[in-house]
């Protein structure tokens, strides 16, 4: 029996203003259980391409579908099934990092057993355990992104869409970022993930779509885009650089 994607973005065209699309038809797709780098230089549509993921975007032509249904199908069912960390951190200043955890969890529907265990865990292994009962407007900005990391995470949808989740975090930060999205991952979890980083994503990504301009100009596994970029063998920035060099 084939495998139903937990996102599909078919034939996606979009952008800011109907008159010029900043996509132009943008395929892929994010199967269970696997990670997917989408990269490409600034200006290349990633930040586009998951705001029309998110539903903030109306598509002007194509489709994206998270677990079998669109947006305009079933809005809540869309919405409950992804969850989002954005490249800035958007806190509440007068909510605690507790608070803001418990705020996720209930709008996810999150039984309070589940959330008190991974509430409690996120924050040992985020080490923020400290500064759960913290204002936000007190913490730094690194703290800041942690607060968002763990609040996607309280929630466990079927699909995380995480954009340059490593600015701002220090280095065990990263690590820990890595090694829980791996666990996720190995539980049956998507995760859509945009970074510059490309020389840490290169071994936990399973696949990569490579933008450029608002087109897909590659995808596939580390050796398929390796292959297209006729570098065979070569590390995810190499191939990054040969593909984007000419038309930068």
């Amino acid at each position: 029996m084939e495998q139903t994607s937990v996102l599909q973005v078919e034939d996606l065209s979009g952008g800011y203003s109907l008159g010029k699309p900043v996509l132009h038809n943008i395929q892929f797709d994010v199967q269970p259980g696997e990670m997917v780098g989408l990269i490409g230089l600034n200006g290349a549509g990633k930040s586009t391409t998951m705001k029309h993921i998110l539903g903030l975007m109306t598509p002007h032509k194509g489709e994206i579908l998270v677990q079998g249904r669109t947006r305009d199908e079933e809005a809540q069912a869309y919405q409950s099934s992804l969850a989002f960390v954005p490249e800035s951190p958007l806190l509440y200043e007068e909510l605690t990092v507790r608070e803001h955890l418990e705020f996720t969890a209930r709008a996810y529907g999150v039984k309070p057993e589940d959330y008190a265990q991974r509430s409690e865990r996120l924050l040992k292994l985020f080490h923020m355990t400290e500064k759960a009962d913290s204002l936000s407007m007190h913490l730094s900005k690194g703290m800041k992104q942690k607060v968002m990391i763990m609040s996607a995470f309280v929630a466990r949808p079927p699909l995380y869409i995480i954009d340059e989740p490593f600015l701002g975090l220090d280095p065990l930060g990263i690590r820990s970022l890595l090694d829980f999205m791996l666990e996720m991952k190995s539980e049956g979890a998507s995760i859509l993930l945009s970074s510059h980083i490309l020389s840490t994503i290169e071994n936990y990504c399973d696949r990569f779509v490579v933008l450029h301009r608002g087109a897909v100009i590659a995808q596939g596994t580390l050796a398929e885009v390796a292959e297209q970029a006729k570098l065979p063998g070569a590390a995810l920035e190499d191939i990054f650089y040969e593909l984007v060099k000419g038309g930068v």
